[in-house]
C-alpha cells in the first residue's frame, strides 16, 4: 500500500486538494487535524493537562468547550508554549495515524493519503513513500488568510494576526526541497484538478496501474509487502541524505551572503 504524506501550509489549499483526492479519486484521507482535535477533545487526558497548563479562563469558552481562537493567538505568540500544546497532541496523533494506515491496509486500500500540516516539521515525511507540498506564494497565502470567513463567534484575523499564524510555521517554500509532487495551487480550479488527477495517475502506475497487480501482490503475500516496504524506507531514508545535504549548503551559501552584506 502506498502512503502519501500530505502538507503545505496554512490557506495554501491543503484542504481543497484533500477533498479532491477523496471525492475524485476514491482515496481514504487521515487528517491530522481531525486527529488533533480528537487529541484534546473535552474529557481527554490531552485537555485535561491543556487546561491545567494555560488555565481555564484564558482558553475555556462559558460552556467549557475549548476556545481555539483564544489557544491559537497565545501559542502562535509563544514558541515554548507552542512546544508544550505539540508535545501533548503530537504523540497521541501518531498513535491515531498509525492505527488508521493499518487499518487501511487490512481493508485491502491501494494509497492512504496522511493530511498533515507539519509533515515535515515532525519528521513524518520520513515515513511516507510519496510526499505531496500544496505550494502558493507568501502573498498570495496571506491574502488568502485575511479572506477566510471567521469561525463562528470569532472577529476576523487582523493582518498581524495572519502573519503570527504563518510565522509559526515553516516556510512553504522551503518544504519544497522534500517534495516529490509539488501542487502549485496560484491558478484555477481547473488547472488544480489536472494537477491532482496527474499525481494520482503516476501513484497508480507505480502500484502496478490500473489492474494494481503490485499493491494486490504486497497485500496478498505479506513477506513481498514488508520488503516493499523496507524498500520504500530505504528510499525514503537516501532521500532524506539528499535534504539535508542540499538543506546544509543552502544553509551556508545564506550565511556567506549575509557575512558579504555585512562587510559591504
Amino acid at each position: 500500500m502506498l502512503v502519501v504524506g500530505l502538507t503545505g501550509g496554512i490557506a495554501t489549499g491543503k484542504s481543497t486538494v484533500s477533498s479532491l483526492l477523496a471525492t475524485r479519486h476514491q482515496l481514504p484521507i487521515i487528517d491530522a487535524d481531525i486527529l488533533a482535535r480528537d487529541a484534546i477533545a473535552p474529557g481527554s487526558p490531552g485537555f485535561k493537562k491543556v487546561v491545567a497548563h494555560f488555565g481555564a479562563d484564558r482558553i475555556l469558552n462559558a460552556d467549557g468547550t475549548l476556545n481555539r481562537s483564544a489557544l491559537g493567538d497565545i501559542i502562535f505568540r509563544d514558541p515554548n508554549e507552542r512546544t508544550f500544546l505539540n508535545g501533548v497532541i503530537h504523540p497521541a496523533v501518531r498513535r491515531m495515524m498509525f492505527m488508521s494506515v493499518l487499518r487501511a491496509w487490512l481493508r485491502g486500500e491501494w494509497c492512504v493519503v496522511l493530511d498533515v500540516p507539519l509533515l515535515v516539521e515532525a519528521s513524518l515525511w520520513k515515513w511516507v513513500g510519496e510526499v505531496m507540498v500544496v505550494f502558493v506564494s507568501e502573498k498570495l497565502q496571506l491574502r488568502r488568510l485575511l479572506d477566510r470567513p471567521p469561525l463562528p463567534g470569532n472577529a476576523p484575523l487582523t493582518e498581524s494576526q495572519a502573519q503570527d499564524r504563518m510565522r509559526a510555521q515553516m516556510p512553504v517554500a522551503d518544504k519544497l526541497v522534500y517534495a516529490t509532487t509539488v501542487i502549485d495551487n496560484s491558478g484555477t480550479r481547473a488547472d488544480l484538478e489536472a494537477q491532482v488527477d496527474r499525481a494520482v495517475a503516476k501513484w497508480r502506475a507505480q502500484q502496478g496501474g490500473s489492474s494494481g497487480w503490485w499493491w494486490r501482490l504486497c497485500w496478498l503475500v505479506p513477506p513481498v509487502g514488508v520488503m516493499a516496504g523496507w524498500m520504500c524506507l530505504l528510499r525514503t531514508y537516501m532521500r532524506a541524505k539528499r535534504v539535508r545535504k542540499r538543506t546544509r549548503g543552502e544553509v551556508e551559501r545564506r550565511g556567506v551572503e549575509m557575512q558579504d552584506l555585512k562587510r559591504a
